[in-house]
């Protein structure tokens, strides 16, 4: 018995160090992978304009997958309906999108470039017409399914409107731009080679299902057109997304077919839910250039085939890649920086680079877009965007624009107001053509409400009220399309809503009397006054959830009894049975203590006392884990999800805005870098991003209204383009070091208070901060 033991024990031993070995090897690997860094190629193009080259495309798209940014590195235009980017292949495992859309920094394998995807986000969507280079034909070589290819991240180059790799195995160099609508690649064989150019037609993000494609070569044209619709994360909530696409070469092709599934065709067309097609070209002696530009629609093949000609048609890729550049200097030229460091400039602009990639254009250039009810509609004076990540973007991207990009912002408002009239109800997240149903709360009412108080004027504003108003005080139908505020008879007859009736209570109680406090602002401001009185008495239900023993906001049943069931630190992620966090949405219950940002007084005074809170919050941030992107965040103050994102501006409200100075600089310093990570959780379509923007500016908005918090600048001087004025932020005294703030002048007049609203911004001024190294606040 005793040598039956040992034997075990010796065998257990063994399988442990082997998995131990292999996990260091595989770690090895991984290091190796990552260690490379992007560097400039001399046969790659080069950034010529000066914000250009401060921004990192390759930030945020590494790091552990579940708390990924999920960034990508490719090529776009401001809110381009074509985003083209590498998608990458696991070394280990062979799964693809372990980054959602598309690239993950710690892949070593390259399966092709395809044109959609969405930016920031936890959702797997697009992935449509994944363009695979080639030595060789597909007939020979294998089905362009499952085939990839090695590469080095030291092989790649990216800038805004730019992206490039050498493929070493097939020596072929990559290089993408794009227009609105067009993804334009050009590809350098090597001498002597067989330069082949693989569609692949049916192919959708990570392990997403496509149908209906179809496929035609015309090679008297030297084009592909075809179409497929692909059921991602979100589209296949409303059925799928079709999209179609034409394709045109500007060489002539040697030989072409088709594939359906595993077999190779000598054909034209092709349908099915796997095809695709193979084209060869000629070669010469030294080097062959393919060129393609690949167009996409989401009404016809007809209208791809005219956005193509209208933004791309003779011009050639150089010519299209200084028109990017253009495009994106624009952009990046709203702010302006003076007296950051070379880091806090890269980390800057890439940032304001991501509050530009998403929400996404969606008609075309003739002005069709597929609507909510499945219809073909015309843009009359604005432009139709989806995609809106607004549970997420409501907090700081929609602010942004309200204040640097307000003709966007005009048109996205007029877009949602579609959206209700096309399809019933204003969106939570809408994603291509269809509700999708994400997340909770009706966050466009806080979007549209904050941006008709800033100023944002010309759309169906009315309109908008009365959609806000059905679904915030009348249930949604059952199986509607849009789930409205789920829960929301209890919400209206306890005033909470009911643990016991519902999942998320907690979270949708504060969401929702967040969505009526916004409502009621803009009841007030459309001198609706008893409609105004009715929403602010609704804001205020969230103290119902409020245990005054425990001293956080509890789930409680519909009798009234708290539920006893209670562990505030443990995250809803590791309550795998959700036995403890079923109350709450991506959070523990601390991190949602502190969601109340739009009645912060009301929230301090639940607390015991004003100095419990300030000791309470200051230790939530004082025991949060400084180390970025960690697998486990903990349940203190969490940087990469949203319930939390505003608390330390909180420390306002209480009479410490020497604290909200202190940990608003904590988080700029420890949470945000230039590395692959980068950021420390999903960028949630730049929500993060934007948070960054604001903070080191020194204000910060509270969303749903026309207030901003003041914090600290990052910077000593900075310029902000406000419609067509400027606002100028000054710095005395400025040094690293000098952290606190002593005096805040806004056009001259001293501030006593650690808040403005947006009418003191909104024709551009001077918001000058002189700073100290020690806080005078005690």
């Amino acid at each position: 018995m005793k040598r039956f033991i040992k034997i075990l024990f010796c065998g257990l031993g063994l399988v442990i160090l082997t998995g131990l070995l292999f996990a260091g090897i595989l770690w090895i690997r991984y290091r190796h992978v990552v260690n490379a860094e992007p560097q400039m190629m001399s046969n790659a193009a080069q950034p010529v304009l000066p914000l250009i080259k401060d921004v990192n495309p390759f930030i945020g798209t590494g790091g552990y997958p579940w708390v990924c940014a999920h960034n990508f590195p490719g090529a776009a235009l401001p809110f381009g309906m074509v985003r083209l980017s590498p998608e990458t292949v696991s070394f280990l495992t062979g799964a693809k999108a372990r980054n959602t859309s598309g690239y993950f920094y710690g892949d070593n394998r390259i399966s092709g470039f395809s044109h959609t995807r969405l930016s920031g986000t936890g959702a797997t969507d697009g992935g449509h017409f994944l363009v695979v280079p080639a030595t060789g034909p597909v007939s020979k070589n294998g089905i362009v399914k499952g085939r990839s290819y090695r590469f080095s991240h030291r092989d790649e180059v990216a800038f805004p409107g730019y992206y490039a790799m050498r493929l070493p195995e097939e020596d072929i160099f990559v290089e993408l731009t794009a227009t609105e609508r067009v993804g334009v690649h050009r590809y350098t064989f090597s001498g002597g080679v067989d330069p082949h150019i693989c569609i692949d037609v049916s192919h959708a993000l990570g392990d997403r299902e496509s149908r209906e494609a179809t496929v035609t070569i015309l090679p008297d044209r030297q084009e592909v057109e075809g179409s497929v619709r692909t059921f991602g994360t979100f589209a296949g909530r409303y059925g799928g997304a079709k999209v179609y696409f034409v394709a045109r070469f500007d060489r002539e092709f040697k030989s072409y077919g088709t594939w359906n599934g595993e077999r190779f065709m000598d054909q034209i067309t092709a349908e099915g839910e796997d095809i695709g097609v193979d084209l060869e070209f000629d070669n010469s002696d030294s080097e062959t250039v393919v060129g393609l530009k690949l167009a996409i629609s989401y009404v016809s093949v007809e209208n791809a085939r005219a956005n193509l000609d209208a933004e791309a048609g003779t011009r050639q890729f150089d010519e299209l890649l200084a028109l990017a550049q253009t495009a994106w200097e624009e952009k990046l030229s709203l702010i302006k920086i003076d007296g950051a460091t070379e880091a806090q400039r890269i980390i800057f602009y890439t940032a304001l680079y991501r509050s530009f990639q998403m929400p996404t254009l969606f008609n075309d250039v003739n002005g069709e877009y597929f609507g909510f009810d499945r219809q073909v509609h015309q843009v009359d004076g604005f432009r139709y965007f989806t995609d809106l990540s607004l549970w997420d973007t409501f907090r700081t991207l929609h602010p942004l624009y309200n204040i640097i990009a307000r003709v966007d912002q005009r048109d996205m408002m007029v877009s949602l107001v579609r959206m209700a009239k096309e399809g019933g109800w204003l969106p939570r997240w809408p994603s291509g053509n269809g509700y999708t149903g994400s997340m909770l709360g009706t966050p466009a009412d806080i979007t549209i409400a904050e941006a008709w108080l800033k100023g944002i004027r010309d759309f169906d504003v009315e309109y908008a009220y009365q959609s806000m108003c059905t679904t915030a005080l009348v249930p949604t139908p059952r199986g509607a399309e849009f789930s409205g505020r789920r829960g929301i008879e209890s919400y209206l007859k306890y005033q909470y809503c009911a643990a016991d009736e519902m999942d998320e209570a907690v979270s949708k109680t504060l969401e929702y009397g967040w969505a009526d406090y916004s409502i009621g602002l803009l009841a007030e401001a459309l001198d609706k006054k008893e409609d105004a009185a009715l929403f602010a008495e609704h804001s205020q239900y969230y103290r119902n959830t409020w245990n005054p023993e425990t001293q956080y906001f509890h789930p409680r049943n519909a009798n009234g009894d708290f539920v006893e069931d209670f562990k505030p630190l443990l995250l809803t992620y590791l309550d795998l049975k959700e036995k403890y966090t079923d109350d709450y949405v991506e959070g523990s219950a601390l991190q949602w203590r502190w969601a109340v940002p739009f009645d912060a007084q009301g929230l301090i005074s639940l607390f015991d006392s004003r100095e419990f809170f300030v000791s309470e919050l200051n230790d939530f941030f004082a025991k949060a884990d400084p180390e970025m992107g960690k697998w486990n965040p903990g349940p203190y103050y969490w940087h990469g999800n949203e319930p939390d994102i505003y608390a330390a501006y909180l420390f306002n409200e209480a009479g410490r805005p020497d604290l909200t100075q202190k940990w608003v600089r904590w988080i700029l310093d420890n949470k945000y870098d230039t590395s692959y990570k980068g950021l420390d959780g999903n960028d949630d379509g730049a929500t993060l991003s934007a948070w960054y923007i604001f903070s080191s500016l020194g204000f910060y908005p509270m969303a749903g209204s026309d207030l901003y918090q003041l914090g600290a600048p990052l910077f000593r001087e900075a310029e902000v383009k406000v419609g067509e004025n400027i606002l100028r932020i000054e710095t005395e005294n400025y040094a690293p070091e000098n952290r606190y703030v002593k005096k805040i002048w806004l056009n001259d007049t001293i501030l006593h208070r650690s808040w403005i609203r947006h009418s003191e911004i909104a024709n551009g001024g001077v918001l000058r901060f002189e700073m100290e190294a020690a806080s005078a606040v005690r």
